[in-house]
């Protein structure tokens, strides 16, 4: 019984699945010391890179950081709303909840 209660994790407020993958809540903070995925804050998960909010240079670095942790292809990231903006939402195509949790770590 333990055990079974184990497997049923729940999700963050940052992840949602939906038919053929799952969506991704972020708060992208540009120009930081370091490109890491940090700790949630509130419905959204943090996310920190590098490069500059200019020419979509932050949001090329959110996406090979996502691809590069995922171990998947650029293009199965995608950003759905939020181009201009910190907070977006993005679609992982082809991942559960269950995998992004664990390759996210």
């Amino acid at each position: 019984m333990w055990r079974a209660k184990e497997a049923f994790m729940s999700v963050p407020n940052y992840l949602h699945e939906q038919v053929g993958g799952v969506l991704l809540s972020i708060k992208l903070q540009p120009r930081a010391s370091a490109n890491e995925i940090g700790q949630p804050l509130g419905d959204e998960l943090r996310v920190k890179v590098t490069a500059p909010p200019v020419d979509a240079a932050a949001n090329e670095a959110l996406i090979r950081l996502l691809a590069d942790k995922l171990g998947c292809a650029r293009g199965r990231v995608e950003i759905l709303r939020g181009r201009t903006s910190r907070h977006k939402t993005l679609k992982l195509h082809g991942l559960t909840a269950a995998e992004t949790l664990k390759l996210l770590g």
